[in-house]
């Protein structure tokens, strides 16, 4: 029972070391909640500017058959 206290003053002394924390690596972005959603816009925008193109090469494929 006596080392119970002597072990309780040794973490204590060991938790309060004068060595300071090391720190920690920062995340080279800190994501928002926009992030995403400009992510899928974009995503939006390009699938669009895909089916605009294969729009335009069926309209270009359908004039070539009318004359």
């Amino acid at each position: 029972m006596k080392t119970l206290p002597l072990l309780f003053c040794a973490l204590a002394l060991g938790a309060c070391s004068s060595k300071p924390p090391e720190p920690q690596a920062k995340p080279a972005q800190v994501a928002t909640p926009w992030d995403a959603m400009k992510a899928d816009e974009q995503r939006a925008k390009d699938v669009q500017k895909v089916v605009d193109k294969q729009a335009e090469e069926q309209r270009k494929q359908i004039d070539a058959q009318d004359h």
